[in-house]
C-alpha cells in the first residue's frame, strides 16, 4: 500500500510520497525512554517502575496493553507532585510468571505499584483501566481521584477486532518480524501521520522497545476476558472520577466509556469526536487530565 512501507527512508521520509517539503520532525507522542529500576512486589512479582517529580499528590499511571512507561508519560506531562509509571507483568523488564493472567492478577500489580508509592490517584488507560476497575470494585476507596482513557472493557470481553490486533502483535514480537510489527504498530497512527516523520519516530521508538523487551505469551488471553462481573461492582466508589472516551475507535468502543462513567457515583464523562487524540488533540487531552488532577 502507497500510505506505508517498511524499513523507513534513511532521514525519517517524507510526509507523502513524491516531491515536496516534509512536515516538521515534531509530535510524537511518547517521550524518551530514561532509566528504570525493578521493584520487588508483596505477590512476588518484580515490577519495573519510573518515578518522576517531587512532593505530593502522587499518581500512579497503568498503561494499555502492549505499551509501558514510554506511552503513558505524556499523560502526566502537566500533573503537579510526584508520579509513577510501570510496566505491568508481561511488558518492558517486569516478571513475567506464568500464565494465563487475569485482570486480578493485573489488579495486584497495579495495587502494588501504588501502595510502594504512596499513591492517592490514579490514571489506568484502555488495559489499565480495566484494572484499575478491578482494584476498585475489591477497594472502592484505594484512590482519592480518578482518570480513565480509553477504557476497552468493563463487563463483557473484547471484541474480535482487539482480539484479532493483540494476537497479530504477539506473533510479530515472537517470531522477531520488525516488518510485521511495523504493520501492526502503525495501526495506532492516524492514517494522517502514519507515512510523516513524526509517524516514523513513533514507530521507530515502538518497535525498538517491543523488539528488545518483548510479549509475554501471557498476555494473549486478557482479550476473551473481562475484569468486572458487572459494572455494579463499582457503586461504592465515590472518588471523582474523570472517563475519556473517542468516537470511532473500535479498539476502545464509546459504549464502554459512556458504561463506566454511569457506573462510577462521581464522574464526568468526556467523548473526543475521532480517534488518535494523542496526535489531534494532545494540547486539550494534556489540559483536560491536568486539570482534574490538579484541582
Amino acid at each position: 500500500m502507497r500510505s506505508f512501507r517498511w524499513p523507513p527512508p534513511p532521514d525519517g521520509g517524507p510526509r507523502t510520497w513524491g516531491p515536496g517539503p516534509g512536515a516538521p520532525r515534531t509530535g510524537r507522542p511518547a517521550l524518551p525512554e530514561p532509566e528504570t529500576e525493578l521493584v520487588a512486589t508483596p505477590h512476588g512479582v518484580r515490577l519495573e517502575r519510573l518515578v518522576t517529580g517531587t512532593g505530593d499528590p502522587v499518581t500512579v499511571f497503568a498503561h494499555g496493553l502492549g505499551n509501558g512507561i514510554a506511552t503513558t508519560r505524556p499523560f502526566g506531562s502537566g500533573v503537579t507532585g510526584r508520579k509513577i509509571f510501570f510496566q505491568f507483568r508481561g511488558h518492558g523488564r517486569s516478571d513475567s510468571p506464568p500464565g494465563p493472567w487475569n485482570y486480578l492478577d493485573l489488579a495486584r500489580d497495579l495495587r502494588a505499584i501504588a501502595d510502594l508509592g504512596g499513591a492517592a490517584r490514579a490514571f489506568g488507560a484502555s488495559l489499565g483501566a480495566g484494572a484499575l476497575c478491578r482494584l476498585l470494585a475489591e477497594s472502592p476507596e484505594r484512590f482519592e481521584k480518578l482518570v480513565f482513557f480509553l477504557p476497552a472493557v468493563l463487563d463483557s470481553p473484547r471484541g474480535e477486532v482487539a482480539r484479532a490486533r493483540l494476537t497479530d502483535l504477539l506473533d510479530a514480537v515472537a517470531e522477531g518480524d520488525a516488518s510485521a510489527l511495523a504493520d501492526v504498530v502503525s495501526l495506532e497512527l492516524p492514517p494522517a501521520v502514519r507515512n510523516s516523520p513524526a509517524g516514523w519516530a513513533y514507530l521507530r521508538q515502538r518497535l525498538d522497545q517491543l523488539l528488545r523487551d518483548g510479549l509475554a505469551p501471557g498476555l494473549a488471553s486478557l482479550p476473551d476476558q473481562a475484569p468486572l462481573r458487572t459494572a455494579d461492582a463499582l457503586a461504592g466508589v465515590t472518588a471523582p472520577a474523570l472517563v475519556i472516551g473517542c468516537a470511532g475507535d473500535d479498539l476502545h468502543p464509546v459504549t464502554v466509556a459512556e458504561q463506566l462513567a454511569a457506573a462510577l457515583p462521581q464522574a464526568t464523562l468526556h467523548v473526543y469526536d475521532r480517534p488518535g487524540v494523542l496526535w489531534s488533540e494532545r494540547a486539550d487531552l494534556r489540559d483536560r487530565i491536568s486539570t482534574f488532577l490538579n484541582g
